[in-house]
């Protein structure tokens, strides 16, 4: 069977060659009529259009570089996902560019848009400082932000503040006033990660608010992850008078933190409640009250924006865009107990079949 070209649809449409070549690339140039006759052709000849070929059309390499921080762990996947799901549907292929030192941080944001022939540039969480800013803008590629902010490039965000604040006051509406904190080291943040500096902000204006004293033995900082999170818990039950709740900076944090619970024989939510932030997917396995942030909406929406802008979309200036978190209420908060007996039932169903955690990937 012969292959069909782009000049067999223009002869069965009754167009020039340019013309279908319009319709192919969306031009606003062809009337409406036209553009039917053209895609009634691609339909009846069953004709698919060479990638390449339209590349070479459009001038461009149809492609959009990611780069993005530890981009396994789950709230980075749900984020990638969105902006898959977008690039995709617009023909345009992602490169994606892990990100796990310090020094690989600062060769992408140096080299990556440079050198790679690519159209524009999303990066996921890593401010950039204002040199790198400049640069990428002397460039002229396409750059949007996601999960952080910037005074001259686009970005799609969350307010974390305000998160972990809805975190906090739901913890002291049920009555607690000994509620901890859980996170990453926050004088050490090479990535410079603004959530975590915005989350503890807001535990603290949460604590201020409602009056309740700031105690230092409440805040705890390590490095991320289940583990770390799960020692730090500990140290906290182990205080002379522990915490009745806790906050978590993440989810992941907040499943250490129901794993120290565990064994601790300490009953969750009846003598302590924990929450957690992101929401990711299997939050809900684990029954955890948390903070709910866009994941999937944040990409796609960065991945929209920066498609608008490769479009020629005109802008009065850089788009900033904030996402809504919402409080999702689950089974690890309740009002504080004043005793506690071992054996709660929500830790217990979620590591009975735990016997090797370590092969879930959070």
């Amino acid at each position: 069977m012969a292959t069909v070209t782009i000049r067999d649809v223009a002869r069965k449409a009754g167009v020039g060659i340019g013309t279908v070549s319009r319709v192919l690339n969306d031009s606003p140039l062809v009337s409406e009529d036209t553009r039917l006759k053209v895609l009634a052709a691609i339909k009846d000849l069953d004709f698919s259009p060479s990638t390449v070929a339209r590349r070479l059309s459009r001038g461009r390499a149809m492609a959009v570089a990611v780069i993005a921080p530890f981009f396994t762990r789950r709230s980075y996947v749900e984020r990638l996902q969105g902006i898959e799901h977008v690039l995709s549907a617009s023909g345009y292929d992602l490169i994606l560019y892990n990100v796990e030192t310090v020094a690989r941080r600062d060769e992408c944001l140096r080299s990556v848009p440079r050198v790679e022939r690519l159209d524009g540039l999303l990066i996921l969480s890593l401010s950039p400082t204002l040199d790198e800013t400049q640069r990428l803008n002397d460039l002229g590629v396409p750059t949007v932000l996601i999960d952080t902010s910037s005074d001259s490039l686009s970005y799609v965000c969350i307010d974390d503040v305000n998160g972990a604040q809805q975190a906090v006051r739901h913890l002291i509406e049920l009555g607690h006033t000994r509620i901890a904190y859980i996170g990453e080291y926050l004088d050490d943040n090479p990535f410079r990660f603004q959530p975590l500096v915005d989350r503890h902000k807001g535990y603290r204006l949460a604590l201020d608010q409602a009056e309740i004293p700031f105690r230092t033995e409440y805040h705890r900082q390590g490095k991320y992850g289940w583990i770390e999170a799960r020692r730090m818990a500990h140290e906290l039950l182990a205080l002379p008078e522990p915490p009745t709740a806790i906050f978590a900076y993440s989810d992941t944090l907040a499943f250490g933190v129901l794993e120290a619970a565990q064994q601790a024989g300490i009953r969750v939510p009846d003598d302590l409640s924990i929450i957690g932030f992101d929401d990711v997917e299997i939050a809900q396995y684990f029954q955890l009250t948390t903070v709910r942030q866009p994941l999937y909406e944040s990409g796609a929406r960065g991945a929209e924006m920066l498609l608008a802008q490769l479009q020629g979309v005109e802008q009065e200036s850089y788009q900033k865009i904030v996402l809504p978190t919402e409080l999702v209420v689950r089974a690890t908060t309740a009002q504080p107990a004043k005793s506690k007996t071992s054996g709660g039932p929500i830790e217990k169903k979620i590591f009975a079949d735990m016997a090797n955690k370590d092969r879930i990937s959070i």
